[in-house]
């Protein structure tokens, strides 16, 4: 089982809320504004997220006999756990009489549910959630879009997309069935406030009087995100309990249109209610990275200039557009990859220690990072996109072959840059980023490659081996997770011949069961309030101000990519840009499997 969920109900014992627009004198829909989610523990022990069942099994025991969660007080003895104090608080809720327990629902509304995104991640997401018992016992889904469909046949749509992937037990597809039934559909225009009341009269009607939470999720084109945020806040938010709604990306095209779409939601939202997804904040390894840094020793010392030479950030697809040459023509590879998942793992992993596990100490600390990096400039950017290629006896198309891709389009497929932040760890270290589509290999990682070793003892035994003189840690974001670290060590035998080796962490063997999917992290977050691994409002800005003046330039002087052949390593222009900077792009060499 990869994930053992309980959900939390929550308390009363969190401060009254104050959004920060009703502060600005903002004119909001009354009942659309929401109220945080609360929690029983202290402030320190909130930071961890409650999603472990808690059974008597799980209190592993340490070679002193404590429990391996133990706090201990300062004159050592073992004080109360976090595992116990979990149980007297559910103890304690348990001898609450039900009369007196507030009894709460959840629906959530997909938006666009005919749409691909819909049937292939977020009902399979929510489906998985439900599995493994991670959504509140009473919850509905609704579907909402223009196709005209009963719910039976959104059910029927549904389950095509489903799968007992986690695990083989028995009552698979019972849950199966058991979810279909939780799943209805409504039909509406995305613009029609009269069409939303009906969604609100049906929601009321499944909700019987209780306590609702509503969870929107946006499964739309980001040209009628605020059509549907307003009629949604004028007539489907709950009236009871808290309105939440996911946004996916593009968020706007440029800093101009990313702050219109962000102001134009807080006319009906406050920014607490406005969860911007980016999927891969939601990977497992994403979600590693802080954990490696912050909780070993013998890594954060390193995590600076002083020890870091350059940083890779490498995203490639071995496919092309594939029909979607429309809409990818629109926005190209920089906005629909680098400017957000790529620069969203780069503040992760460049960002100052903060101050605490709480999702505004982590936002805050990724907004200096980005605050701080150098503007980028034409010279430290390559773009290319790839052109026909035949071998081995096939044909693959060019991007301009695309049915739905204008003939003369100068849209880039691929792009490297160099950028560089100006503060006192990383000054001088450049964070090399690349994204490219119908490249050799699919792959996603983040490479750390640290200084020579000076006055190394060694050094003639490397010759012209760069891969042997640089020590590098890996992380594989995609496909097969892992966590990997290069070192140099000596070949049994009488002589002395030097040799690369992995230390490593492959997750699939050491961790046997099903790694989540992202969207079942980032939608189980969305409920219960989570916002750590969501974009605020000030991070997109910076994002986008760091790379709006490159894109408009690239657009003013009409630059012509670098053609590559399809299936290629990418154009040449990058690997002479990680040249200039005395950098070897990491993935050159073929890593053996760790």
């Amino acid at each position: 089982m990869f994930m053992d969920c309980q959900f939390r109900t929550p308390s009363s014992s969190s401060p009254t809320f104050v959004p920060s627009s009703l502060k600005n004198e903002t004119i909001l829909p009354r009942k659309f504004v929401s109220s945080p989610r609360k929690t029983h523990f202290p402030s320190w022990v909130s930071q961890i997220s409650v999603r472990n069942c808690v059974t008597s099994h799980l209190q592993l025991k340490s070679s002193n006999g404590h429990s391996l969660n133990a706090v201990f007080l300062p004159d050592g003895s073992p004080g109360s756990s976090l595992l116990n104090e979990q149980i007297a608080l559910q103890e304690e809720d348990k001898s609450v009489p039900d009369s007196d327990k507030v009894q709460s629902t959840l629906s959530i509304t997909v938006v666009g549910a005919s749409g691909d995104l819909a049937k292939k991640k977020i009902f399979p997401a929510l489906f998985a959630l439900y599995y493994e018992d991670c959504l509140p016992e009473d919850f509905i889904v609704f579907g909402y879009a223009r196709t005209n469909m009963t719910d039976e046949q959104l059910r029927n749509m549904i389950s095509k997309t489903l799968t007992c992937r986690i695990d083989k037990r028995a009552n698979c597809e019972d849950k199966m069935d058991e979810f279909l039934k939780r799943c209805f559909y409504h039909s509406g225009q995305y613009s029609s406030e009269e069409d939303f009341s009906e969604l609100d009269r049906k929601l009321k009607e499944k909700e019987d009087g209780k306590v609702s939470n509503r969870l929107f999720y946006l499964s739309i084109p980001p040209n009628i995100f605020v059509d549907v945020v307003k009629c949604a806040s004028q007539r489907a938010s709950s009236g009871s309990g808290w309105t939440r709604v996911i946004v996916e990306k593009p968020f706007g095209r440029d800093s101009d249109s990313s702050g219109e779409l962000t102001r134009s939601l807080k006319r009906y939202l406050t920014e607490d209610q406005i969860f911007r997804i980016d999927h891969y904040l939601g990977k497992e390894l994403v979600e590693n990275l802080s954990v490696l840094r912050f909780s070993n020793l013998v890594f954060e010392p390193l995590w600076s200039r002083s020890y870091i030479r350059n940083v890779q950030l490498i995203f490639s697809e071995d496919f092309g557009t594939e029909g979607r040459g429309g809409y990818f023509d629109n926005y190209g590879i920089i906005r629909d990859i680098m400017q957000n998942h790529l620069l969203q793992i780069l503040a992760l992993f460049a960002m100052e220690t903060p101050v605490s596990l709480d999702a505004e100490d982590i936002r805050n600390e990724k907004v200096k990072v980005l605050k701080s990096m150098r503007p980028l400039q034409l010279e430290d950017v390559v773009v290319g996109q790839y052109k026909g290629h035949s071998k081995g006896g096939k044909s693959y198309p060019a991007y301009i072959d695309d049915p739905t891709v204008p003939n003369d389009s100068i849209t880039p497929t691929f792009a490297a840059a160099a950028i560089f932040i100006d503060n006192a760890r990383w000054d001088g270290v450049p964070f090399l980023m690349k994204a490219g589509k119908a490249l050799h290999t699919r792959r996603a990682e983040i490479r750390v490659q640290f200084r020579h070793v000076p006055g190394n003892l060694y050094k003639r035994n490397f010759g012209t081996d760069l891969d042997k003189a640089t020590n590098e840690l890996v992380l594989r974001v995609q496909p097969n997770e892992a966590i990997y670290l290069k070192i140099n060590n000596k070949v049994p035998g009488l002589g002395m011949r030097l040799d690369r080796s992995d230390l490593n962490l492959l997750y699939r063997s050491r961790y046997p069961s099903e790694i989540p999917d992202a969207y079942e992290r980032l939608l189980l977050d969305a409920v219960e309030g989570e916002r750590r691994l969501f974009i605020r409002s000030d991070e997109l800005d910076a994002a986008w101000s760091l790379f709006t003046p490159l894109l408009n330039e690239l657009e003013e002087k009409k630059i012509a990519p670098e053609l590559y052949p399809y299936g290629s390593r990418g154009p040449v222009g990058a690997h002479y840009l990680a040249a200039k900077y005395n950098v070897r792009w990491g993935d050159l060499g073929e890593d053996r499997d760790p």
